[in-house]
């Protein structure tokens, strides 16, 4: 299904047609990159809190696992560039908190006792809002089967013309 109010790309409007004649806008071309992987232990940081450090650890493994299996793929399939840093990293982030948020649901349940008396877990809204976070980032990143159909391919670059051209 497509989204409506997403606009397509220029080259996917002219092979699709253009039944308004509206104007076709050029989108802004970025140049390739390959993305350094970050340094974890500054989004993930060291606590002292003997309960906190395990789950900085694990979100530091988790993160990185997501970064090195997410990369390549986009690395080719959508040619990203170094503009798009953030927004893998941040997906990267996603995942480690979903990860630590549902170890927390297993390990404590949907139910918890607290001041009050027995509370939904608060990892589960949690989870939850990373989850809608995740999704936003799998369409903006075309990760997901549907985002994919959506995707042009990038240019082969045996053009050796400049981008600045």
């Amino acid at each position: 299904m497509a989204d409506r109010y997403r606009p397509k790309s220029a080259i996917q409007r002219a092979r699709e047609g253009n039944p308004s004649k509206a104007p076709i806008k050029e989108g802004v071309v970025v140049p390739r990159a390959i993305l350094a992987e970050p340094d974890w232990f500054e989004v993930f940081k060291s606590s002292p809190d003997p309960v906190v450090e395990p789950a900085n650890i694990r979100c530091r493994a988790v993160a990185s696992e997501e970064w090195r299996r997410i990369v390549p793929i986009l690395e080719v399939a959508a040619g990203i560039g170094e503009v798009d840093h953030t927004t893998v990293k941040d997906l990267c982030v996603c995942v480690a908190r979903i990860d630590q948020a549902e170890r927390d649901l297993s390990e404590r349940g949907l139910i918890v006792t607290a001041e009050r008396g027995t509370v939904k877990n608060g990892s589960a809204t949690i989870a939850g809002q990373y989850r809608t976070q995740l999704a936003r980032y799998i369409r903006e990143l075309g990760l997901s089967p549907s985002a994919r159909t959506s995707i042009t391919l990038p240019d082969s670059e045996e053009d050796d013309s400049d981008v600045w051209d």
